[in-house]
């Protein structure tokens, strides 16, 4: 996820370039950073919003983005005015103060991540993180958090208050997972489909896609591509365990631009491996010489779905892309 910070006075420049530093030296990616100021007294690395901070947030307030207001609480509040939409897919929001004494999420703490993106903040300022969601301040099992590190997707997300609720008042939550199925009723079950009464369904995303593509191609041609195969053959993005390719592709814009922007991983493998994966695969000298294996679409999609994978969609080509998807069918996967 692209991290886009923005600061307002020169101590907040200041914070800005701390944050920098420590990202730098612990291997972070590091924020662009942004200046909304008159003055030109600021780090040369640093863009000018050009406009008012209500339409700059406007125009950046997209899931793939997290965004890190250096300032007062109220400016960052009045800038996502009427942006927030839904928990499960609003771009995570953090305010920090002009001395770097407080790192504060304000939105999407839980799905999006600003509740551990705030604690790493805070370790690169040596600053105190201002969480405030009831799981994590009750020190309570937080079943949105649950299902975004196994990445399950939430089938009902009214199920979600119901289970945090329990976890905060101190109660059993109980959880079954597909291949155990409950002989009562259960707060969280984990399976693609259920009769079974449960508070809260997770559903383990099924399927890996595999990509590939000529350098640098255009980042909204493979999108289009994606979305398109995807509705073709009725699969959901929130149905996408990861995108698949070889390591030579991980870092293309394309690619990096889809993980951001619907939050799926990236899993990447190199040649040696990709050929060892056994299958039915269409074959290309011209890509067997270009990058070491005769097929990466295909491959890798196999690949990341693991175990027992079904191809689902063999290779599909346009305009310099490949896509292929797999199934993922291995007991007990998502869990």
């Amino acid at each position: 996820m692209k991290k886009i910070a923005v600061c307002f006075t020169k101590p907040g420049a200041g914070i800005l370039e701390k944050i920098n530093e420590g990202c730098v030296k612990n291997g972070i990616e590091a924020p662009d950073c942004y200046v909304c100021m008159d003055s030109d007294d600021f780090p040369k690395s640093f863009k000018k919003t050009g406009k008012k901070i209500g339409e700059w947030t406007r125009e950046v307030f997209q899931t793939s983005n997290a965004l890190i207001f250096i300032g007062a609480t109220g400016i960052a509040v009045r800038a996502i005015s009427g942006l927030p939409k839904d928990k499960l897919g609003d771009c995570p929001v953090i305010v920090i103060d002009d001395n770097g004494q407080f790192v504060i999420p304000l939105l999407s703490g839980h799905a999006g991540g600003a509740n551990k993106l705030a604690v790493i903040l805070s370790e690169l300022l040596g600053a105190i993180p201002v969480i405030t969601t009831s799981t994590d301040v009750n020190d309570s099992f937080s079943v949105d958090t649950f299902a975004v590190e196994n990445r399950l997707t939430i089938a009902n997300r009214d199920g979600i208050k119901r289970v945090s609720v329990k976890a905060i008042e101190n109660k059993k939550v109980t959880l079954s997972i597909k291949n155990y199925p409950p002989k009562e009723k259960v707060d969280v079950a984990v399976s693609d489909d259920t009769d079974a009464e449960c508070s809260l369904l997770l559903k383990p995303k099924k399927y890996t896609v595999g990509l590939g593509m000529k350098k640098d191609k255009d980042k909204k041609a493979v999108l289009d591509f994606f979305l398109k195969t995807l509705e073709n053959i009725g699969i959901e993005t929130s149905e996408v365990y990861a995108i698949c390719t070889i390591d030579l592709k991980e870092d293309e814009e394309a690619i990096t631009d889809l993980r951001d922007r619907f939050r799926i991983p990236v899993l990447s493998f190199d040649k040696e491996i990709l050929n060892k994966v056994q299958g039915n695969f269409e074959a290309s000298d011209f890509v067997k010489n270009t990058v070491g294996v005769d097929n990466v679409c295909e491959r890798a999609a196999v690949a990341g779905a693991g175990p027992m994978a079904e191809l689902v969609l063999k290779k599909q080509a346009h305009n310099g892309m490949t896509i292929a998807i797999a199934r993922r069918n291995s007991p007990g996967i998502g869990f």
